[in-house]
């Protein structure tokens, strides 16, 4: 019989499973390494087969409504004679009359795997890979990929538990067969394509012998009618993304001369960005707000109005949709809250919402979002008076709060912003549009999210999965969402929680997923200012031995070597430094005050063939220790004129600035990138600092934590990049 119809009428029969023995016949057909076994009806018939396969065995009890079997008493293991096997087959048929019996070879193996297939609702069907045996929930090292899986994706999830070492040789057993581990998650996947139907599947264990062979000695699949993946909405196209974010004629209606209110909040923030398009403010009472007349509907405006910014109540925003349609605007920034987020009643509102605004031809950001901007036009148009540099990274965040302290910190650390959307209730533009958008986006270097929840989580994973290939994208996550209920007979759907599995949407689309928000600005200072290392090998330079040491400390902790120095490249430092230098990396540069040692230096570390990018600390900051000593040398000594010492800290300011530049040009040469520390920062230091005529920008932390972090992180993209290239 044919599969489909074999699964088609076991789910008809009323049964959710299949049983251990036609489970492992699909898992066969796959690829999946299953044990040999036979299925028997007697206790004579048991000792006879048991007989065949040869000492020692197991025998099982299956039936299709035995899915659990342990708890029953029906699977008994190690038998090691004939005597063993009929007094266990008798206890079987004994606890369950209606039962078969499965006989299979004991197989023996000291380490035991996982394997298993669930369905999300969101993202849809994932494949899972970890420790097994009894320890699999105990222990919980397991490891998620959503299918299809490429080998790259299977190679990478064997990779990626903890316990990975149990692969190679173990005690004296040979090495885990890799391409069978390769071909049973690769099965898997192709079974999630070809049966919709198959809910779950259970390998558990899959045992490798000492010889390294593997084996599935128990396996269980569960059926369930199929449900789609949620794929709900409309996809906005990239131009339309574009088109909003350029606005040349801008209507605020709701706008209100009252300060503090929404209304007048950003009609003031657009107009004191220096927006050079036409700002027009609508209200019903008429009047002058901000300087600008005021209309009393949008009709009144003359000529086109491309962005409609709305602040009116939830109530009145239908009636404003004939409106705009008449005047002919295509885009809506909706400020207004009281839809989807204020619960059933309000989701009614927003699909009403949506159904006319699309039937109108307008395009609908929010409703509930704190507004947009693009700083390359000077258009900010958000609830705080926030002004970020022009720039690469593009943000967009769920919570439009989260959304603004964001931009005040980038504006503050000097990141530049290539375009910003608080994407409010997401009703009809959502995060998957925002990123197909920035996908085709010359201008966007760096992609930085700020997410709650995806509506079209499947579509998010391809989306992502391209954009990584091209550019980095930098995520924080908010609000983990609880474990789905996943009722079903096996564990493995029950392994995953939604957290978990979105950690692994985010790796094997090459998100960059970071745990603070600092952390975003910190890779998105990263990725938009310097060049990708090309390995994992980190030079320290250090002003100080006890940073160069913890810096070495956090290197190891976040996976990036600090390799020995060559001898070449100890001669070479041997003629800058004094003789006491450590001669190791880090390298101390022992305090010395000559200001063109650290720029020799690290112009011999980008030569040395033995690094991939070089951290320094220390060097920046200095002017400020330099600054208190002045302020101290002038009020305790005479003799050192004001003027002398303002001098002196103006010859160390001048310094950094030339060392930034100096580093600037240094990182294009050699192609490297640098990540700097500052020893101490005050109101004129930055994150990301510019040069005039150069794409790259010098970085430079607060902490060394930072700055490994964020080598780390670029790190582990490279290696995505490399590792799916092409």
């Amino acid at each position: 019989m044919d599969l489909h119809e074999l699964l088609k009428k076991t789910l008809q029969s009323g049964k959710t499973a299949l049983t251990e023995a036609a489970s492992k016949s699909v898992l066969g057909q796959y690829g999946v390494p299953v044990v040999a076994e036979t299925i028997v009806a007697t206790t004579a018939e048991a000792v006879a087969a048991a007989a065949g396969f040869g000492f020692p065995v197991v025998i099982k009890g299956i039936g299709d409504d035995l899915l659990h079997k342990t708890e029953r008493g029906l699977v008994h293991l190690n038998l090691t004679d004939e005597k063993g096997v009929a007094a266990a087959a008798a206890q079987i048929l004994q606890a369950a009359p209606a039962a078969k019996l499965l006989v299979q070879p004991q197989i023996q193996g000291k380490r035991e795997f996982v394997a298993g297939l669930f369905r999300d609702p969101h993202f849809g069907p994932a494949i899972l890979f970890g420790l097994g045996g009894i320890l699999t929930e105990a222990l919980s090292d397991v490891v998620f990929r959503l299918a299809p899986l490429t080998r790259q994706d299977a190679t990478d999830m064997l990779e990626s538990i903890r316990s990975r070492s149990l692969i190679g040789p173990f005690r004296g057993d040979q090495p885990v067969d890799r391409d069978g581990l390769i071909q049973t998650l690769m099965g898997l996947s192709a079974i999630a394509l070809d049966f919709p139907e198959i809910a779950e599947i259970d390998i558990n264990p899959l045992i490798a012998t000492a010889s390294g062979r593997l084996k599935a000695v128990d396996a269980l699949i569960t059926l369930a009618e199929a449900d789609p993946v949620a794929t709900a909405g409309t996809p906005v196209p990239p131009p339309a993304i574009h088109a909003l974010f350029y606005p040349r004629s801008v209507a605020f209606i709701g706008a209100s001369a009252q300060m503090g209110k929404w209304g007048h909040m950003l009609i003031c923030n657009a107009i004191s960005g220096g927006f050079k398009g036409e700002v027009h403010a609508v209200n019903p009472k008429g009047g002058v707000i901000a300087g600008k007349p005021v209309f009393r509907t949008v009709a009144d405006i003359p000529g086109e109005v491309d962005l409609a910014v709305v602040t009116v109540p939830a109530a009145g925003i239908m009636d404003l949709i004939p409106q705009l349609k008449n005047k002919g605007v295509a885009n809506m920034v909706l400020i207004t809250s009281g839809f989807g987020e204020t619960g059933a009643a309000g989701k009614a509102l927003e699909k009403q919402l949506v159904a006319e605004a699309r039937a109108a031809g307008i395009l609908v950001l929010g409703p509930n979002t704190m507004g947009i901007c693009n700083p390359h036009i000077n258009f900010f148009c958000t609830g705080t008076s926030v002004h970020p540099l022009a720039g690469s990274t593009a943000v967009v965040a769920q919570s439009g709060n989260m959304g603004t302290q964001l931009l005040a910190f980038a504006e503050v650390q000097g990141l530049g912003i290539r375009a910003f959307s608080g994407s409010g209730n997401e009703a009809m533009i959502t995060i998957e549009d925002y990123l197909e958008g920035f996908e085709v986006d010359a201008l966007t270097r760096t992609v930085m999210l700020y997410i709650e929840s995806v509506k079209q989580g499947r579509r998010f994973f391809e989306s992502a999965r391209r954009v990584s290939h091209k550019k980095p994208i930098v995520l924080l996550k908010g609000g983990q969402t609880r474990a789905g209920n996943r009722a079903a007979a096996s564990h493995t759907g029950a392994m995953a929680s939604d957290a978990r599995l979105f950690d692994a949407v985010c790796r094997q689309a090459g998100i960059v997923k970071v745990d603070q928000p600092m952390e975003l600005l910190d890779l998105s200072a990263a990725f938009s200012s310097l060049p990708l290392p090309r390995g994992n090998r980190m030079a320290i330079m250090t002003l100080g031995g006890g940073w160069g040491v913890v810096t070495a400390d956090l290197c190891s902790q976040f996976d990036l070597e600090v390799p020995e120095l060559s001898p070449e490249l100890i001669a070479r430092i041997d003629r800058i430094l004094p003789p006491y230098w450590s001669r190791s990396n880090p390298i101390d540069l022992v305090g010395e005050n000559d200001l063109s040692i650290p720029l020799t230096v690290m112009e011999a570390l980008l030569q040395w063939e033995g690094c991939d990018a070089v951290i320094n600390l220390g060097i920046l900051g200095r002017r400020i220790f330099l600054k208190r000593l002045a302020d101290s040398v002038g009020a305790a000594d005479p003799s050192y004129t004001r003027e002398f010492l303002d001098d002196a800290v103006d010859a160390f300011s001048d310094f950094e600035s030339s060392y930034i530049e100096q580093i600037v040009g240094l990182m294009e040469t050699y192609g490297k990138p640098v990540f700097g520390v500052s020893l101490l920062t005050d109101e004129k230091d930055a994150t990301v600092y510019r040069v005039k005529g150069h794409e790259l920008k010098g970085v430079f932390y607060e902490t060394p934590e930072r700055a490994v972090k964020a080598v780390a992180r670029m790190v582990e993209y490279h290696r995505y990049r490399s590792r799916h290239a092409g």
